[in-house]
C-alpha cells in the first residue's frame, strides 16, 4: 500500500490449505481461525520438531500495517485506497478498530 490501489488480479488469491499441504509434505503446520487459537499455534510451533507452518486467516482486504504506522504511510494508503478500491469502506472501518484498540488497555 505504498500509494498504489488494490490490483486484484494478483492480491486476490483463491483459499488453499497451507497446513494441510505442510503435513503432507512431512512438515509440521497448523491452521488458525480465531484470535484464540494464536497462542496455541504459536506454543506448538515453537515446540516443533520439524520446520512449522502457522496459517493464520486473516480478513483480506484490511492490509498488513506496521505497529507503529507513520504519517506518510497512512497518507499513501489513505490515498491508494481512494483510487478505487472496492473495499475501501470495509478496510477503513477495520483499520480504525485496530487502532482505538491498540491504545485502550489490555484486559
Amino acid at each position: 500500500m505504498e500509494g498504489n490501489p488494490k490490483f486484484e488480479a494478483s492480491q486476490d488469491l483463491p483459499d488453499f490449505p497451507y497446513a494441510e499441504f505442510a503435513r503432507m509434505a512431512g512438515l509440521a503446520g497448523v491452521r488458525v481461525e480465531r484470535p484464540d487459537q494464536l497462542a496455541g499455534a504459536w506454543q506448538r510451533a515453537f515446540a516443533s520438531d520439524r520446520p512449522f507452518l502457522l496459517e493464520a486467516v486473516t480478513d483480506p482486504s484490511v492490509p498488513p500495517l506496521p505497529p507503529h504506522i507513520t504519517l506518510n504511510q497512512a497518507k499513501a494508503m489513505m490515498f491508494a485506497l481512494a483510487e478505487g478500491d472496492p473495499d475501501f469502506d470495509s478496510i477503513v472501518r477495520q483499520t480504525l478498530r485496530e487502532k482505538v484498540a491498540d491504545l485502550m488497555p489490555s484486559r
